[in-house]
């Protein structure tokens, strides 16, 4: 078992506990929180306490997280684009189309099939089917991720997260042409209450904050790069589509009419943070895909 703790601050009182907690880690979901606070593996000044419980100020939480469960997770071997590794942290460059992380449909062939093939000593924090994942990006987005190779690098990585410290800057073709040259997305996101497998900006939601600088403009698209401040679910797709600019290709968030691309233009190209023992800034840069670059050459044209 790990365990983390934090003392609710000013903005968290009121709230019920287990929103706090998944507003603390991006991996960590709502129903996952209910289920470690239903278990007692969350005490609040030492006591247990209800998912219903709204926290107040200085309250001190012990979130213990459950040893992972035995990894009956295949490793396979894989040629993976390993941009940076040491006895800590992996930044591997995902290709488009590959699952991070098995799921329902998706059992063998992921990049953590992948990794486990690679390395053995990931760290289980997230359990059993999401091992060293620090954070992740959609099948369909390729790009960099970090990955931690044990307990202590993890939570020193997610530790960035929360506080907004890692550098994470995306490419993206949107449709329509954006007149501003940069600007800033501030809409909370949350489930779409039509569609639970969609996101959308809601009342309530959680805090997203996106900003974006246009590249360069096409007859009808445009080239940007986005900047997260944070990372919720879909959060470049949602926001983009909510200021009316929706990402090209993109089958869930997308006008119908769209580039034929086999998903969203996206490319998590940029990625920094601290290194978790050494404090050390690293930041690492990856190329446009080759299908992105020969999209950019149509539209130029």
């Amino acid at each position: 078992m790990s365990k983390v703790e934090h003392n609710v601050t000013d903005n968290q009182a009121g709230d019920r506990i287990d929103k706090v907690l998944a507003n603390l880690n991006a991996e960590w979901s709502r129903t996952q929180v209910q289920e470690w606070i239903k278990a007692g593996h969350v005490l609040v000044n030492g006591n247990k306490v209800k998912t219903n419980y709204k926290v107040v100020n200085e309250d001190h939480l012990d979130i213990i997280i459950p040893d992972p469960e035995p990894l009956d997770v295949v490793a396979e071997d894989m040629d993976l684009d390993i941009y940076h590794e040491d006895s800590d942290v992996l930044v591997v460059n995902k290709p488009r189309g590959m699952v991070v992380h098995p799921a329902v449909g998706h059992g063998t062939g992921t990049l953590v099939n992948g990794l486990l093939a690679h390395c053995k000593d990931l760290s289980g924090i997230n359990g059993v089917m999401r091992p060293g994942i620090v954070h992740r990006i959609d099948k369909d987005t390729s790009g960099l991720l970090m990955v931690a190779k044990n307990d202590l690098a993890h939570e020193k990585l997610v530790e960035q997260l929360v506080n907004k410290t890692v550098t994470r800057k995306y490419k993206a073709i949107v449709h329509g042409v954006v007149n501003h040259d940069h600007g800033t997305i501030d809409a909370p996101i949350g489930r779409d209450t039509k569609d639970r497998q969609s996101m959308t900006v809601v009342d309530g939601g959680k805090h997203a904050v996106t900003h974006f600088n246009v590249i360069d403009r096409f007859k009808d698209f445009t080239l940007i790069e986005c900047q997260l401040e944070t990372g919720r679910t879909h959060q470049i797709r949602v926001h983009m589509k909510y200021i009316g600019f929706p990402l090209a290709g993109d089958p869930k968030y997308g006008p119908r009419k769209t580039l034929e691309f086999g998903g969203q233009v996206l490319h998590a190209g940029v990625l920094g943070f601290n290194h978790p023992r050494t404090d050390e800034y690293l930041e690492f840069t990856a190329p446009l895909p080759a299908d992105f670059k020969q999209l950019i050459a149509m539209l130029e044209k």
